[in-house]
């Protein structure tokens, strides 16, 4: 090993990495007489990895008086110094597993006793369609402004910094209450096979597994929920075939079903009021969906990973969704006792698994209960990541306190994950005999967080498409367009407005309930909490008026490509190569 007397150790780091901001992984130590030895010393590369990875660049330097707002948020935003380490194969597991938890495998059960049995697929297919617009709109503004924080800062560039605010913040409420709710949800879902432990164990474990993952950056992120999702991809195809068996009567017990279920006790239970519950369920089972663009931040390549994961949703829709609750609808009666379980996270009341137990098949329901419990574990992990990146971007822009802005050398923002650690303490509850009424309005908080968040990637793809148009700018700058593209952002964006309005007469008057103010407020709150972030801001920085010019809103500032001509040939290059490919790998990579 060679001598030094001069270099410390942080400029041997530096050496071997290239840069000064790197973490020496490899453990060095100086001894008394000046050399440095090779020697075991995991403590210190631990402690060193908490301190502060700096910008590459000096940001403030570039920070110039003439900088409107938002070309300053930008700027600090493209220069967080979150790492680049997620794969393309990381980011299609996101996109095609990642989020998917108890609103499909146990709360689709509930929503086909309200709805009926063509409720499910038709409420699931128009949510399909809409998240289908929602990521595609993500997508070409991801690649194309790739920056930490995606739809809340997107929200502050193409709308205004209160819009942005309140945006993030409703989106940081939601996970920091998703956390504790899934830790509880994964301990429930043990009880299937053992009730008899107080449940506290359980939650203990969970909550250490849950925030040991992130501790390992956005790398141990990436890998568990790599690793999550396929283990639900494998677990939904396998549904599939089984399904598909068992309508036909090759189950051990029963013959032919068929469509029998859309007889009786018929398609519809509680006509159209019946299908807009479904369709609310819907909304909430998909919400997460746009974490793929929070992740699009820390990939090696967000032009090439992002597009082709955003290819894996539709596969997600068509089956996750439509294909297996297609069946469920064949296989399960509405009118099940089951489906009404004592919780929402009661895996006997989950549809896929009275179905298998209706096909006397025995040892699967144990298998499907534990792909409940990594969904639980995969939707908790996500609560973390999506938290601490949002609040670091919240942070970055001055709308949130700068400390949530530290960085450490592992690209964690340590300080978002700190506040998770923290809220996630509130899964002991599950000691107390109130934790439903804790949870209920903790959710009320957030409750449409995922409708508004949609609704602001809409708006802000809307805006950002009608400001290239009034600067005279040409689509042909894009790195990726939106499949769906501009008219498929207004068509969403209706749609949505109509969910709102659903959700409101479905929270003022209750399916088979009379009016209830608590259980409205639960379901509408949210609404409200939104408009106080949104005036709030305004009126605390005394500034009504944020609202940009669509011909002054910066389309520059913090853009991944500023050189048209080299991305038109690149791209024509990618194009060529793809022409001279065979036909089925053309076809693949068109779907996938």
């Amino acid at each position: 090993m060679p001598t030094t007397n001069n270099k410390s150790i942080e400029d041997l780091s530096a050496e071997k990495s290239g840069s000064t901001n790197s973490v020496n992984l490899e453990p060095y130590y100086s001894n008394p007489n000046g050399s440095t030895e090779k020697k075991p010393a995991l403590v210190k590369s631990f402690v060193d990895s908490f301190r502060r990875l700096e910008p590459s660049v000096d940001v403030q330097a570039m920070l110039t008086p003439d900088l409107t707002e938002a070309e300053r948020s930008a700027i600090i935003l493209e220069n967080t110094p979150l790492q680049k380490s997620l794969k393309g194969r990381h980011l299609q597991m996101i996109a095609i597993g990642g989020s998917v938890g108890t609103g499909l495998f146990v709360g689709s059960g509930s929503a086909l006793a309200t709805g009926g049995a063509a409720s499910l697929p038709i409420a699931y297919f128009v949510v399909g369609l809409l998240i289908f617009c929602v990521v595609h709109a993500l997508a070409e503004l991801q690649c194309n402004y790739p920056i930490n924080g995606a739809f809340s800062a997107h929200g502050s560039r193409f709308v205004d910094p209160s819009w942005g605010f309140a945006i993030g913040w409703n989106y940081v409420f939601l996970w920091l209450v998703v956390l504790p709710l899934e830790i509880i949800a994964a301990s429930m879902t043990i009880q299937f096979w053992n009730d008899e432990i107080n449940p506290v164990a359980w939650v203990s474990i969970f909550y250490v597994v849950i925030v040991s993952i992130n501790m390992f950056g956005v790398r141990g992120y990436g890998e568990a929920e790599y690793i999550f999702a396929l283990i639900k991809v494998i677990a939904i195809v396998g549904f599939l075939i089984l399904g598909v068996v068992l309508v036909c009567g090759g189950g051990p017990e029963g013959g032919f079903i068929g469509g029998k279920y859309y007889h009786e006790p018929g398609p519809f239970t509680n006509g159209f009021k019946g299908v807009c519950t479904v369709w609310v369920t819907a909304v909430y089972s998909v919400g997460g969906s746009e974490l793929i663009g929070l992740a699009a931040s820390e990939a090696k390549n967000p032009r090439k990973t992002l597009p082709s994961a955003i290819k894996q949703v539709f596969w997600r829709i068509v089956l996750f969704y439509l294909g297996s609750l297609t069946l469920v609808s064949l296989l399960v009666s509405a009118t099940d006792d089951r489906l009404l379980g004592s919780s929402s996270v009661d895996a006997k009341a989950s549809p896929f698994v009275i179905a298998i137990k209706n096909g006397g098949i025995k040892g699967l329901p144990s298998v499907m209960n534990c792909v409940i419990l990594v969904s639980v574990m995969s939707v908790g992990n996500s609560a973390v990541y999506g938290c601490s990146r949002t609040i670091a971007s919240l942070a970055a822009q001055g709308l949130a306190p700068s400390i949530f802005n530290y960085i450490d050398r592992m690209g964690r923002p340590i300080f978002g994950i700190l506040l998770n650690m923290i809220t996630g303490l509130l899964c002991f509850v599950v000691a107390s005999d109130k934790q439903n009424d804790v949870f209920g309005w903790l959710m009320a908080i957030c409750g449409l967080a995922i409708a508004f968040t949609w609704i602001s990637i809409l708006i802000c793809h809307i805006r950002f498409r009608l400001a290239m148009k009034a600067q005279g700018r040409s689509l042909n700058e894009l790195s990726f367009k939106s499949h769906s593209g501009f008219w498929g952002s207004v068509a969403a964006l209706v749609v949505l407005i109509l969910f709102l309005v659903a959700q409101f007469w479905i929270a003022l008057f209750p399916l088979g309930k009379s009016p209830d103010p608590t259980a409205f407020f639960q379901s509408y709150l949210g609404a409200v909490v939104v408009l106080v972030l949104y005036v709030g801001r305004k009126i605390w920085v005394r500034k009504i008026w944020e609202f940009l010019p669509l011909n002054e809103i910066p389309l520059d500032a913090g853009k991944a490509h500023p050189d048209t001509d080299l991305l038109q040939q690149e791209i024509a290059e990618e194009k060529a190569i793809m022409a001279a490919k065979p036909f089925w790998y053309r076809t693949y990579k068109f779907w996938c």
